[in-house]
């Protein structure tokens, strides 16, 4: 009998943290879980704990009432990542905060599962060189970037002419650009095809994730970011495509659904059968498939992404802990939509690169990144009462 793949979860109660344990439950004979983390929501990690019993758990925020058998703080959520048991560590989590653990994790020599884009978008220069010198793996489960993965397995990496990044276009794909000062919190979680938290939702609206995901492309697969296209794809059923150079386009397919690219990162190059609950993909259910080019106007942090990668190594961490501050208000209600990325833009033009950062540097960039913004926020917020 094959042992069981052990997981330490980082970010259990989120989205992909509970679509993970659903494909635990799918495998119970070959997965377990022995680590989970999560941020703050304590209800919710003693439920997974009583269904999962993991040989330890931890929640990040200190100062809290926790249940018995919790650790608690930042230092414990990265020793749930490198538990000495754990063959596998999922890192999904949102924001910056997946980095410290990713990094725990390659220290001790697990797998990484990677779901935080974040983590490469403001941290690729420190984490892909520490995994390359630990020689670990790290898998992606973002859909477009498990898309890719799969679909490399077609040619060399040489034969590579470009990857292409499907996205949705999210809610605003059609709506008038002179009403985007109007778009109201709940319209931009209204999400048309994926279920996903409140940050990745609110990055779809403003394309934000996939100027991510062209950064996390470049670092994953060793590909400058010129040869990493966007198009809009609203069905979501091709999840992202490789071209090679002899005009060979292989795509991969399938209905939304996070558990297909969960399962791939756990069990890769295997694909055991799925349980009676996926749903698979007919083509006559779906027989229009569009694609359009990204609107510049429309989209501008497709190309304020590039810019952020081709200033530096930092630049990406100043991408990251900008827009974190500034969707985090406008889910608020204290920036209008329509600000989101002209103050990630204001803020990364301010910035300075640092050309071979630390891990002690880009945390020091992004906790003046975070500061910088919210000094703009009030201002706006303060302009706003004036007027």
């Amino acid at each position: 009998m094959v042992s069981p793949i052990r997981l330490s979860i980082i970010g259990s109660t989120g989205s992909i943290g509970e679509s993970t344990l659903r494909v635990v439950d799918r495998y119970p004979d070959r997965l377990r879980v022995v680590g989970l983390a999560a941020g703050r929501n304590q209800a919710r990690l003693s439920a997974q704990m009583e269904r999962y019993r993991p040989e330890i758990a931890a929640l990040g925020e200190d100062g809290i009432d926790l249940p018995a058998g919790v650790k608690s703080g930042r230092a414990s959520v990265d020793e749930v990542a490198a538990w000495p048991s754990a063959d596998v560590a999922v890192i999904a989590s949102v924001g910056f905060t997946g980095v410290r653990p990713t990094l725990s994790a390659i220290r001790a020599g697990k797998k990484i599962a990677l779901a935080n884009k974040e983590t490469l978008v403001a941290a690729g220069a420190v984490v892909i060189p520490a995994a390359k010198r630990a020689g670990v793996p790290i898998a992606p489960i973002d859909s477009e970037h498990s898309a890719i993965w799969q679909c490399l397995r077609a040619g060399d990496r040489r034969e590579v002419r470009r990857l292409i990044l499907t996205g949705s276009g999210g809610p605003f794909r059609t709506r008038p650009l002179e009403s985007f000062d109007r778009i109201t919190p709940a319209e931009a979680l209204a999400h048309p095809t994926w279920c996903m938290g409140p940050r990745v939702t609110i990055d779809s609206a403003t394309m934000m994730n996939k100027g991510f995901e062209i950064i996390e492309a470049a670092w994953l697969f060793d590909i400058p970011p010129e040869q990493v296209d966007v198009v809009i794809h609203p069905q979501s059923i091709i999840h992202s495509m490789v071209e090679f150079q002899d005009g060979s386009v292989i795509s991969q397919m399938g209905i939304p659904d996070m558990t297909i690219p969960i399962t791939y990162a756990l069990f890769a190059p295997e694909r055991p059968p799925a349980s009676p609950d996926v749903q698979f993909y007919e083509p006559s259910s779906k027989p229009a498939l569009e694609f359009y080019e990204p609107d510049p106007a429309r989209f501008p942090a497709l190309g304020l992404a590039r810019h952020a990668y081709r200033m530096g190594a930092t630049g990406g961490a100043v991408l990251n802990a900008v827009d974190e501050v500034a969707v985090a208000a406008f889910l608020e209600e204290r920036l209008p939509f329509a600000r989101i990325i002209p103050l990630v833009e204001t803020v990364l033009s301010e910035h300075r690169v640092v050309r071979e950062p630390s891990i002690g540097d880009i945390e020091e960039v992004d906790r003046w990144a975070r500061a910088r913004a919210s000094e703009l926020v009030s201002a706006v917020g303060a302009r706003t009462t004036t007027t």
